[in-house]
C-alpha cells in the first residue's frame, strides 16, 4: 500500500508541475487553455473553472495541456449545416446548438451559409424555408453544444498559432523548464536536511565493526597525515585507502585540538571494475541553506550530464532498448526505493523528474521538443509549416511513442513476472 501511495503522490507530482508549466505561460500569454489533465485515456474525474476543464484520466502515461489551435478544432461549421442559436441579453450569440436542437426549443434555427468565429466572430445563414440572408454577431465567448458538451470558441487572438515565436517557444519549453525546477529544489531539500558533503577530509560517522572503528576512528577526526604524506582534502584520503586494500596505513588525525597517531588496515572490496580498500567511514555532512542551492545545481547537473549519456549509448547501440523502463519498471523501482527510506524516495522523484524533463524536449514528434523544432523552422523560413502536415506528423510520433510504451512495458512484465 505504501508503494501505492508514494507511485501516484510521485507521478501525480512530475506530471502536474511538468504540465503546470504549459498551462502558466499558456495563460500569461493569453492562450485559451481548454483542458489540462492528468493521465490519458477515459475520464476518472473532471471539474470545470472557468474556461478550463480539469480532469484526472485512467492510464497514467503522462499528461497534457490542450491549448485552443495547437491542434486541429474538433467543431467546424459548414455550408448548409443547420444549426440553434441562442443570445445574450444584447443580442449576441453565446450558444451555438451544433445537434439534438430539440432540447433547445429556444434556440433561434438557422441553415448556416458562412461563418466565421476566428477573425470577425459572425455567422451568416437564412431561416428555414426564408430567402433572406441573416447575419449574427458572435460573444467571444460563446459556446459551442454537442451532444449537451459545451467547448467555448476560440477567437484567433487566443489561439495557440496567434502569438509570438518568443511565446509559443515559451509556453513549449516551460513543461520541462519546471521539471528542471522541481529536480533542483528537491536536491536542495535534501541537501539541508541531511547535510552537504564537506571537501575536507573529516571523518562523519563510523561503521560498527568496521576497520575504522577497530582502530580507534571517531566521528569529528581530522585526518592530517597518511604515512607521512600530508592529506588536507577528502578525495585525497580517500585515494589513499581505496589503493591499498590490506595495507597497514600509518595516520595521524586531530580531536579535540590534539593529534593522535592511529593505524588501520583496509579491507578488501569488489567492484564493478576492480578491487578497492576500504575502512567503513562516511564523509561529514554540513547543513547549510546557502551551501545547499549549488549543491543542488551540481547534483542536477551530474544527473542530466548521465542521463545524456545513456540517451547517447542508445542512439549508437551501445545501450540496449530491453535496457529501458515503462510504468510497470519504475512502479518495480519505486517499490524498492521506499522500503530504503523517504530520503531516498525524494531523490529517486527528483532524478525521475530531470529524466521527464529531458526526455521531453528531445527533437522527436509529438514531444515538447519536437514542436520546438516546428516553432524554429517557422523562425528560419519566415512562414509557418502548414498545421495540416505538423499535425499529421505530431500524430504519427505520438503513435509511435505508444508504441514503444507498449513494447518498454512489455519487456518490463517479462522480467518481472515471467
Amino acid at each position: 500500500m505504501n508503494t501505492i501511495i508514494a507511485f501516484i503522490f510521485m507521478f501525480g507530482l512530475l506530471v502536474f508541475v511538468h504540465e503546470f508549466g504549459h498551462f502558466i505561460f499558456a495563460k500569461r500569454a493569453g492562450m485559451l487553455v481548454r483542458e489540462f489533465a492528468i493521465g490519458f485515456g477515459p475520464k476518472v474525474f473532471s471539474t470545470k473553472r472557468s474556461e478550463t476543464l480539469y480532469t484526472i484520466r485512467l492510464l497514467p502515461l503522462g499528461g497534457y495541456v490542450r491549448v485552443a489551435g495547437e491542434d486541429p478544432e474538433i467543431i467546424d461549421l459548414k455550408p448548409g449545416q443547420h444549426i440553434g442559436l441562442e443570445f445574450t441579453p444584447t443580442g449576441k450569440v453565446n450558444k451555438i446548438i451544433v445537434n439534438n436542437k430539440s432540447k433547445h426549443p429556444n434556440a433561434h434555427v438557422i441553415e448556416v451559409e458562412h461563418a466565421d468565429l476566428d477573425h470577425r466572430l459572425i455567422i451568416e445563414g437564412y431561416e428555414i424555408d426564408e430567402s433572406d440572408k441573416l447575419q449574427f454577431e458572435v460573444d467571444r465567448k460563446a459556446v459551442f453544444v454537442m451532444d449537451e458538451n459545451e467547448t467555448q470558441i476560440a477567437p484567433y487572438d487566443r489561439q495557440f498559432a496567434s502569438k509570438t515565436i518568443p511565446q509559443r517557444a515559451m509556453q513549449l519549453f516551460a513543461g520541462p523548464m519546471m521539471n528542471f525546477l522541481l529536480t533542483i529544489f528537491i536536491f536542495a531539500v535534501l541537501g539541508f536536511i541531511q547535510g552537504i558533503p564537506t571537501d575536507e577530509a573529516i571523518i562523519g560517522d563510523v561503521l560498527q565493526g568496521s576497520p575504522a572503528e577497530d582502530a580507534g576512528f571517531q566521528a569529528g577526526d581530522r585526518i592530517i597525515k597518511i604515512e607521512d604524506n600530508p592529506v588536507t582534502t577528502w578525495e585525497e584520503f580517500q585515494m589513499i585507502v581505496q589503493e591499498n586494500p590490506e595495507q597497514e596505513l600509518a595516520m595521524t588525525v586531530e580531536r579535540a585540538n590534539e593529534q593522535l597517531e592511529l593505524s588501520v588496515v583496509p579491507n578488501r572490496v569488489e567492484t564493478k571494475d576492480m578491487e578497492v580498500g576500504q575502512i567503513g567511514v562516511q564523509i561529514e555532512l554540513e547543513k547549510s541553506i546557502i551551501k545547499s542551492i549549488p549543491y543542488s545545481l551540481e547534483r542536477t547537473y551530474l544527473m542530466a550530464k548521465l542521463i545524456l549519456v545513456s540517451l547517447a549509448n542508445l542512439v549508437t547501440g551501445q545501450f540496449s532498448i530491453d535496457m529501458l523502463s515503462g510504468p510497470v519498471g519504475i512502479y518495480d523501482a519505486t517499490n524498492q526505493v521506499v522500503q530504503t527510506g523517504f530520503m531516498n524516495f525524494l531523490s529517486w522523484t527528483a532524478a525521475l523528474s530531470i529524466n521527464l524533463g529531458i526526455i521531453n524536449l528531445l527533437p522527436l514528434p509529438a514531444l515538447d521538443g519536437g514542436r520546438l523544432i516546428f516553432v524554429g523552422l517557422e523562425a528560419v523560413r519566415g512562414k509557418p509549416i502548414d498545421p495540416q502536415k505538423e499535425g499529421i506528423v505530431h500524430f504519427i510520433g505520438f503513435a509511435l511513442l505508444m508504441l514503444l510504451m507498449i513494447v518498454v512495458t512489455w519487456n518490463d512484465i517479462q522480467r518481472l513476472f515471467l
